[in-house]
């Protein structure tokens, strides 16, 4: 954000609007600032109003201690890029826009809620936690934990309080400006789970039960067992064929026992495997959310989207080790998180619950 004088504001505010062809709504008012139109630095994102967008009352609620209305008062914001594109009614994904969303993180919004987890007795780790987030509709939207908390880049899911459109400088294409505010999921290719008008946030743990055994060693697991909501719908047997294995280079560190490693993984892309037993549907990018349980009942959801619907390349890894070698067959390696957390081993279940 530049910082300049209220009457250079005022003044090439004005000056901007009229060299910018904007297309208004009935509710949208720009907001007073530095508009960049005739492109005098290298910022792309401030060359066209900013709009606000209505916030209501949002509470939240679940598997925590003080539950109760958010208070973004006291919140940073946060800016993130979006290039929106939503199915249609044939599956068919259709571009709806280009944006710059500004407002608050999920991340700040969830920071000081205390957690309360219903299954602690048997799971104390928070990796299997997940954020519903409900709209004055009904609509709902699902985010892991870990998507959360854990990414290498944070911030990237948040509620918009204010848009600015991002116009091509040879087409001027000035796409419809929401009308609401909405939660904005910025690593997401499809943006289903951008719905607008979010008033309910509700923490959950996944709801499946798994025998935990802490500290099971040796671990070996030498299938995964594929389940959505009808029962039992595949299993992983063998190894995936090599010539589909990509290799990611990576500085594997955990939240309490830090550095483990600097080797590099190589394996085959959950989400290739996976397609044919999780179809990419509006449901399942809004609301489906996975469970993957290792030998041991250590487990961590992750959200259908962040799995099947990057923009970001960060792809999850199923790694096939040698035979017999503890905390094999497979494992899980998650390239977006910071943290090693939710590299599940010796992987004996998925489980999809939509």
């Amino acid at each position: 954000m530049k910082i300049i004088s209220i009457p250079t504001l005022i003044l090439l505010s004005l000056v901007s609007c009229n060299q910018v062809r904007t297309k208004q709504s009935v509710n949208h008012y720009p907001i007073a600032q530095f508009i960049d139109s005739t492109d005098m630095t290298n910022n792309f994102y401030d060359n066209t109003p900013t709009y606000p967008l209505p916030v209501k009352e949002i509470t939240i609620e679940g598997e925590i201690e003080n539950p109760g209305n958010v208070d973004l008062s006291a919140l940073p914001i946060h800016s993130v890029i979006v290039k929106e594109t939503l199915l249609d009614s044939t599956g068919n994904d259709r571009f709806t826009g280009a944006f710059r969303y500004d407002g608050y993180s999920l991340f700040d919004i969830l920071d000081k809620r205390i957690l309360k987890k219903a299954n602690a007795s048997e799971f104390n780790s928070i990796i299997d936690l997940y954020v519903e987030i409900e709209n004055d509709k009904g609509e709902k939207a699902l985010f892991s934990w870990g998507e959360i908390f854990y990414p290498n880049n944070l911030y990237k899911i948040i509620l918009a309080g204010s848009v600015s459109r991002i116009v091509p400088s040879k087409t001027k294409d000035l796409w419809e400006l929401p009308a609401a505010c909405k939660i904005v999921a910025a690593s997401d290719l499809i943006t289903e789970r951008n719905i607008s008008n979010p008033v309910k946030i509700t923490v959950k743990s996944y709801p499946k039960s798994f025998k935990t055994i802490k500290g099971l060693s040796p671990m070996y697991s030498g299938s995964v067992k594929i389940f959505n909501g009808a029962g039992r719908t595949g299993e992983i047997i063998t190894a995936p064929s090599v010539n589909k294995n990509v290799t990611f280079n990576t500085i594997f560190y955990g939240r309490g026992k830090g550095i483990h490693s600097t080797t590099p993984f190589t394996g085959v892309m959950l989400k290739d495997l996976l397609q044919k037993y999780f179809p990419l549907t509006k449901g399942n990018i809004k609301s489906g959310m996975m469970c993957f349980a290792g030998q041991d009942g250590y487990r961590c959801a992750v959200s259908y989207s962040e799995l099947f619907n990057r923009n970001d390349q960060q792809e999850f890894l199923l790694i096939t080790t040698p035979k017999d070698e503890d905390g094999g067959m497979f494992r899980m390696f998650p390239a977006a998180d910071f943290f090693s957390d939710r590299a599940i081993k010796s992987l004996s279940e998925i489980d999809l619950n939509f």
